[in-house]
């Protein structure tokens, strides 16, 4: 046995810890909301502060572990990660779990680029690609199980239980990696690009802060608009920077390959799409519905049957019908799926919601993995590794924007349909009604009286409005971004790499062969 095949299990578990913490915390939004005041906008902040740093540091961290060495990375990671969580089990505030959930973003940014640099220099080339290959289902199997694992958790006990799951995974992966992985080091590592990290970071948490906080604090408040124009300012200082440097993180060049631009854009496109559903649903069918978290895992229960069997036959089927036509077939899935989904009301109709779920799935499955050997074939055998850093941040990408605009599409909608019906009620109610959906069913309503159910009534109404509007905006982002890729996709399964990026050329990433 190959001492790669040894190390399976151990990046088996690195990859499920850090994937799990993505999608299971949706699931106990509602029971945070109702035990620790959240407001709408906290609940959207205590999702994506995981992956707005997430994101942002996992091209910076894949340098680190190429200079310094991967196994130390990846059980740093781990141990940061499990003591974050650790931490997370003991906090009472949204704004604590706001902090933890960003400290253990930034350690996932060390275990995720990791687990697959590890794979690319522990297999033998012939075996390779099988492994990147388990890797890939591994990422997906760790969504699955970490939302029902979740779910079977939260049944049982109050949210915090989902954050000893965390230390539980990190502290068998932590484990794992000290006794099994082997060390290894890039051969001849591309300096550390500290400014282009910094630049992502603020850029893109700048922009993600202002989309979150604009239904709250107002579009035109000095914090909203500062950090709007902060974060585009940040992200273009990022491409002006990144240009000039001779190893930077991410090459813009790499942009200029319509294979590898069109890839990206879908990539992120349904990403956005699916985190920003994911993120929805789950609250709607606790909130609104009612359903335990148990119950909403159950509803969810289709997504694996559409959404596997088409990833499978989906890159197939592009080989022979071409990317260009079979990936905006799967984003017009994607759009299609959202206008069922946006028809839902305060009674579930579940064909309905199971429809738009179905669609919603199989166009990820149609666009995605089409989009991810698009995107990687763009570059040559030597800049592999800047083409999985490339996916993978795609990918956390769009799930962080999607949360974040879809999420303050919701809240301004939700908002809106309330402010005019809480004259007379004092301050405190007010802002505790208009900040989350989960106070108008606080027992202390059923004190007005009739007024109190029509509050209740009003707020799960308003909330289903703004899922609807949301799920719609989405829509339209996915209808345009599959016409941008029918359009600029190459005709032909061939393309040249741009400028710079020639199979001889110097890693831009510092990717290549390890020594240990």
């Amino acid at each position: 046995m190959s001492t790669g095949r040894h190390i399976m299990p151990v990046i088996a578990i690195s990859l499920i810890t850090v994937v799990s913490a993505v999608v299971g915390l949706n699931l106990a939004l509602p029971d945070i909301a109702r035990r620790t005041g959240a407001s709408q906008a906290e609940l959207t902040w205590i999702v994506d502060a995981y992956t707005v740093v997430f994101a942002a540091l996992l091209f910076f961290a894949g340098a680190l572990g190429d200079r310094f060495g991967r196994k130390p990375l990846l059980a740093i990671g781990l141990a940061v990660f499990g003591l974050a969580a650790l931490v997370g089990t003991t906090v009472s505030e949204p704004w604590q779990l706001i902090a933890v959930r960003a400290v253990m973003g930034l350690a996932a940014s060390a275990v995720m680029p990791t687990t697959l640099s590890v794979i690319t220099t522990s297999f033998p080339e012939r075996e390779r690609p099988a492994a990147i290959g388990a890797w890939v289902g591994m990422a997906g199997a760790g969504a699955i199980l970490g939302l029902l694992v979740t779910a079977v958790l939260l049944q049982y006990f109050e949210w915090p239980a989902i954050f000893w799951l965390n230390v539980g995974l990190a502290a068998a992966a932590l484990i794992g990696t000290l006794a099994r992985v082997p060390d290894s080091t890039e051969a001849n590592p591309a300096p550390i690009d500290l400014g282009g990290g910094v630049l992502a970071l603020l850029g893109f948490g700048g922009l993600v802060f202002g989309i979150i906080e604009g239904p709250v604090r107002g579009w035109g408040d000095p914090w909203t608009v500062s950090s709007l124009a902060a974060g585009v300012l940040g992200l273009g200082a990022f491409v002006w920077w990144e240009l000039g440097r001779a190893h930077p993180l991410l090459d813009p060049r790499l942009f200029r390959d319509r294979r590898f631009g069109s890839g990206a854009l879908a990539l992120t496109t349904t990403f956005f799409v699916w985190f920003g559903v994911i993120f929805m649903v789950v609250q709607y069918l606790q909130f609104v519905v009612g359903y335990s978290p148990l119950m909403t895992a159950a509803c969810l229960l289709p997504i694996p049957f559409f959404l596997l069997p088409t990833a499978r036959t989906a890159p197939k089927v592009a080989a022979r019908l071409g990317y260009r036509r079979v990936v905006p077939i799967g984003m017009l899935l994607l759009s299609a799926g959202l206008v069922v989904l946006s028809r839902l009301q305060v009674e579930l109709t579940y064909w309905v919601f199971a429809v738009g779920l179905g669609l919603t799935a199989a166009g990820m499955g149609i666009s995605g993995t089409p989009s991810t050997t698009a995107l990687t074939e763009a570059l040559p055998e030597a800049k592999q590794g800047v083409a999985s850093a490339s996916n993978d941040t795609a990918r956390e990408l769009g799930s962080a924007l999607g949360i974040a605009v879809l999420g303050s599409t919701l809240n301004q909608v939700y908002r809106d349909g309330l402010s005019g019906l809480l004259g007379g009620l004092p301050s405190q109610a007010v802002e505790r009604i208009l900040g989350s959906v989960a106070f108008t069913q606080a027992p202390e309503l059923s004190l007005l009286g009739p007024r109190g159910a029509a509050l209740a009534q009003a707020g799960r109404q308003a909330f289903v409005d703004g899922v609807s509007r949301a799920f719609l905006v989405a829509a339209a982002v996915a209808v345009i971004a599959a016409l941008v890729v029918w359009l600029t996709a190459p005709r032909s399964p061939q393309g040249s790499p741009p400028p710079g990026m020639t199979a001889g050329a110097e890693p831009l990433a510092g990717r290549g062969r390890a020594t240990t």
